[in-house]
Parts: structure tokens; sequence; C-alpha cells
């Protein structure tokens, strides 16, 4: 059907967005900030996306989309890097507004620590596998910065909504990598990855989808409207 990925985008968006209205979450009041947030992300993973289009490391089935492209990008995906990362950022404003999760930072050092190392070591083993060599380079970089040069302090926070979110990850992605379907509506490589999948789910896609929560969280941190 062809609005396929466009629905999935829209389920997994709507609720979130009714809910931003709810006057003890007030979410509503954070849309500007977070579009600025969710923008500056976009723009250089989308530059990586429409490289890898062009290079053949995935391909997107048109069976599945509207017909609208921006460069060799359906529309859908470039949507992805808005209607995704809000509903990670909403839940992480939701849970981080109504439990304390502070403790979380003690936790700060190793994962930070095992995350540089496993994706350093990966990196190393299979660096003749673009996506996975990227994805593990992009990680890397991220963690160092936000944790040696920056300073965050809430990266095991981070690290634990993540993983909440990974309930809803599974579904969507599980989706798109062609769970419940015919045929997957993002195709990949196997030559380009480890070939590793959680159901149908590429191992680094997960890995990709917790770099782009970190940065696009950094930034909402940077422009959210405090009370």
């Amino acid at each position: 059907m062809k609005y396929t990925y466009f629905l999935i985008l829209f389920f997994t968006v709507i609720i979130c967005f009714i809910a931003s209205f709810d006057k003890r979450i007030k979410f509503n009041r954070q849309f500007i900030p977070f579009l600025k947030a969710a923008i500056i992300v976009a723009i250089p993973f989308i530059a990586w996306d429409i490289w890898f289009t062009n290079h053949g490391v995935w391909w997107f089935n048109e069976n599945y989309t509207i017909g609208l492209n921006i460069g060799p990008l359906p529309l859908e995906e470039c949507l992805f890097f808005i209607f995704i990362p809000f509903s990670c950022i909403f839940t992480y404003f939701c849970i981080d507004k109504f439990f304390k999760l502070e403790w979380t930072s003690a936790f700060n050092n190793i994962i930070v620590f095992v995350s540089i190392n496993v994706c350093s070591l990966i990196a190393l083993l299979h660096y003749d596998k673009i996506y996975t060599l990227v994805t593990a380079i992009v990680t890397i970089f991220t963690l160092i910065y936000m944790h040696f040069i920056v300073r965050v302090k809430w990266i095991g926070q981070a690290s634990l909504v993540f993983t909440i979110l990974m309930l809803g990850f599974f579904p969507v992605n599980g989706v798109l990598t062609g769970t419940g379907l015919e045929s997957p509506i993002v195709n990949y490589n196997p030559n380009d990855f480890l070939g590793i999948r959680m159901l149908t789910i590429p191992i680094e896609d997960a890995v990709y989808g917790y770099s782009q929560f970190l940065l696009v969280l950094f930034f909402f941190k940077k422009f959210e409207i405090k009370d």
C-alpha cells in the first residue's frame, strides 16, 4: 500500500502529539525548541542517508511510499528525522518531568567506556562494512564529545529512556525492515552491514537510533523553554 511508510510515521507520532497539549505536560510549549534541535541533527543525517542511498547501501521499496521524493529519498524518509525524534524526546521529557532519575548519572562512565570500546572494536574488525563502520564512528565521536568535552550529566538517564523506547523501536523499525509485509520498505545491501538482525532489524539501526537520539536531546536541552 502506497501510504504504508507514511502511516507508520503518523501512528508513531499522533498520540505523543495529542498528549503534548495535556496541562500536566505542556510539551506544546517546546515545539519550536524541538524543531530547532531536530532540524540541526536531521541535516547531517539526511546527507548521510542520501549518500548511502546513492551508493546502494540501502534503498526504498516505492510500493510503500506515496511517490514524492527529495533527491533519492522518499518524503517519508525525510519526515522520519522529525517524527521519530518527536516521539523520543516527548517520552524523555515526560519521564524526566515525573520521575527522579538522577541516580542514573552514576552509570555515565561505564556506559561511555563500554560503548566506545565496543564500537571501536567493531569498527576495527569490520571496517569493510560501510554502514557498520560509519555508525560506530558517529557513536564514538558523539559520546566522546558529550562525555569528555561538554560533560553532560544525563547520558545514563538518556540511555535508560532509550532502552524503554526500544519497546516502540521494534514494531516501527520491524515493519520498515519487513515484519508483516511481503517485502521490506527499507532494504539493505548485505555486504555493507554485519548481518546481525533483531528479528528483521539490523543491529546497526539501534545504534544509529541511539546516536540520533542523544544528539537531538543535546540540542533540545540547549533550546528548551524552562518553567
